[in-house]
């Protein structure tokens, strides 16, 4: 894959404030992430323009392609440039004949604003499109969920310096092992994270995925297409996730503090342990 032959804008950026605390008012800097305008097309023919934080862009395009359901395999992408360009940066995507014959049938545009995963679908049943069915039922034990979630911040270099980046990260019970992606956009975070899954040539359906956002229905269709089995997030997921994940067979699991979490689809995945008991 080819690689960006300018730089691309800092993902953080330092900027001057002036603080009012405690009854004083200070100068002082502030790091604030960044957004810059990606636009991706196939065959230098526009399909989305998405605000996203500049970093990890291969990886973001290649998941966005997954997830989408544009392309069935990353080397379905042939090469992928990207470039900057005024307002943003495009990322000039080359995929095989049979892909490019299937966009020119279901071609459409959209613009993808930050926390809006579904903006700019052309009908009701683009939003409500079928969702795969995940088939996965290895176990995983919920301690190791707890230390993973316990050790995500320690993995969010970004948001570590300015405390207003999502994270999406992938844990593989087998070695404990965290891959993280991070973005303004929990949408994007995920995206990276699946395009850095392919790039890796992981398979999804053997680990975790772990949110540090509120899980909504768009969520739910990534991490199906993706095989991901199981999703645990920080925030209360919606009403409509839910159902999703139940239909999708993926065990979903919310609220994750550090006394524990909860599971609201297929708990049968999750193991507790001899000493787990129920109140």
């Amino acid at each position: 894959m080819s690689q960006l032959p300018a730089p691309v804008p800092a993902p953080v950026v330092e900027i001057a404030a002036t603080a009012f605390r405690n009854g004083t008012v200070t100068a002082q800097t502030r790091a604030v992430p960044e957004e810059t305008a990606v636009a991706l097309s196939y065959g230098r023919v526009g399909y989305a323009v998405m605000m996203t934080t500049p970093c990890d862009l291969i990886d973001f395009a290649i998941g966005f392609s997954l997830s989408e359901a544009i392309i069935d395999r990353a080397a379905d992408i042939i090469a992928c440039d990207l470039v900057t360009v005024e307002g943003g940066i495009e990322c000039r995507m080359e995929v095989a004949h049979d892909v490019a014959a299937r966009l020119a049938q279901r071609r459409r545009h959209l613009a993808g604003a930050l926390g809006c995963g579904l903006c700019g679908l052309e009908s009701l049943a683009e939003a409500n499109r079928a969702i795969p069915r995940v088939t996965t039922t290895r176990p995983v034990t919920a301690d190791a969920i707890m230390r993973a979630m316990r050790s995500l911040p320690l993995h969010q270099t970004l948001n570590r310096r300015t405390h207003g980046i999502h994270a999406a990260a992938f844990l593989d019970p087998a070695d404990a092992a965290l891959l993280v992606r991070e973005d303004v956009g929990r949408h994007n975070a995920l995206d990276k994270l699946i395009g850095a899954l392919a790039r890796q040539d992981r398979n999804p359906a053997t680990g975790i995925l772990l949110m540090t956002s509120r899980i909504s229905i768009e969520l739910i269709q990534k991490a199906a297409i993706a095989g991901i089995p199981v999703i645990v997030a920080v925030s209360v997921p919606t009403a409509h996730a839910i159902r999703a994940a139940d239909a999708a067979g993926i065990t979903l699991a919310a609220v994750a503090r550090d006394d524990g979490f909860e599971i609201f689809t297929h708990h049968a995945r999750i193991e507790f342990g001899a000493h787990a008991h129920v109140a």
